[in-house]
């Protein structure tokens, strides 16, 4: 008599079922997990978003045109190449109706990570060639802690730098150059 043999839960599953407080990610065939972010993080992400929404999302004192999400899943391959950004925007051209679950199938045009200590390595080499593989147009890598803003823009299938900025002035870049924001912002108050 043989023992029947569970099957294994899938990637997927298996991020599904992470306990509340961890972000799951599936990136080149590997879940990786981490803890909800800190402080700064969550203030650099929250304040960008806030500098964005209202020109471009909403369309106040800007252009419009965009959709601004706070930490989408993306699926880049669905159920099998999971991202989730601090940041992610879509021209409304390209996704005119928003997805009816958790998954947003459509690649943005633009998306920004918050680097810290435990997330910069991945965003870097692991997050940033995905980006690119699939053709996210933007990229932005903000750090809070030392105030600071890289930009790339994806040209040939590989990332450009546009801009490396720091300090504490106001900024335009593409693609959202119509409108200044504060790098001074982006940083955790103290």
């Amino acid at each position: 008599m043989s023992a029947r043999l569970q099957p294994q839960p899938t990637l997927y599953e298996q991020l599904e079922a992470l306990p509340e407080g961890l972000t799951g990610e599936i990136l080149n065939g590997q879940l990786y997990t981490q803890p909800r972010p800190a402080a700064p993080h969550i203030f650099a992400a929250s304040s960008l978003g806030f500098e964005l929404t209202g020109p471009f999302d909403r369309g106040r004192d800007g252009p419009g045109g965009w959709w601004i999400v706070q930490e989408p899943e993306l699926h880049f391959l669905q159920d099998i190449e999971v991202d989730v950004p601090d940041l992610a925007a879509w021209r409304k051209a390209r996704m005119p109706i928003w997805p009816t679950d958790h998954r947003f199938t459509v690649v943005p045009d633009w998306v920004c990570e918050i680097l810290s200590p435990s997330t910069e390595s991945k965003d870097r080499d692991i997050k940033m060639p995905i980006y690119a593989r699939f053709g996210v147009h933007f990229a932005w890598l903000v750090d809070p802690r030392k105030h600071t803003l890289e930009a790339y823009a994806l040209e040939g299938g590989t990332w450009r730098e546009i801009g490396r900025l720091a300090g504490s002035g106001r900024v335009s870049l593409p693609p959202f150059e119509a409108v200044a924001i504060s790098l001074e912002d982006l940083g955790a108050p103290t």
